[in-house]
């Protein structure tokens, strides 16, 4: 029997999981894609919080015009900026079982661009 997509990836995040952890000086930044959408927190697992969220839900994203990459992007561009401005610098970055190519590589790429360390 043929495994699903879903369960592809939840097997996937479950091993990548076990070497992926964010503390509160470098924490971790995880993403979440859907079709049309994409977003990301950056979590300190230690306290279990998420510190910093972002969303292409957000109003200067969303009514932006361009590709879903580009979308990926800005997102990543606008997850930096909050970041930096909660005082991080550093994170762990953890593709939730999403592979490192398309939206997912833009997102981190625009992380990059906006002066996070990855």
């Amino acid at each position: 029997m043929a495994i699903s997509k879903i369960e592809r990836r939840q097997k996937i995040k479950r091993r990548i999981s076990r070497n992926i952890y964010g503390t509160a000086e470098k924490p971790r930044m995880s993403v979440f894609r859907s079709n049309k959408q994409i977003s990301v927190q950056i979590i300190d697992d230690v306290q279990a919080k998420t510190i910093v969220s972002a969303s292409s839900k957000h109003k200067d994203i969303e009514s932006a015009k361009g590709t879903k990459s580009e979308k990926a992007t800005m997102v990543g561009k606008l997850a930096a900026k909050l970041a930096l401005e909660a005082g991080i610098k550093e994170v762990v970055f953890d593709r939730n079982g999403y592979l490192y190519h398309g939206k997912v590589k833009s997102l981190a790429d625009g992380a990059r661009e906006g002066g996070l360390k990855l």
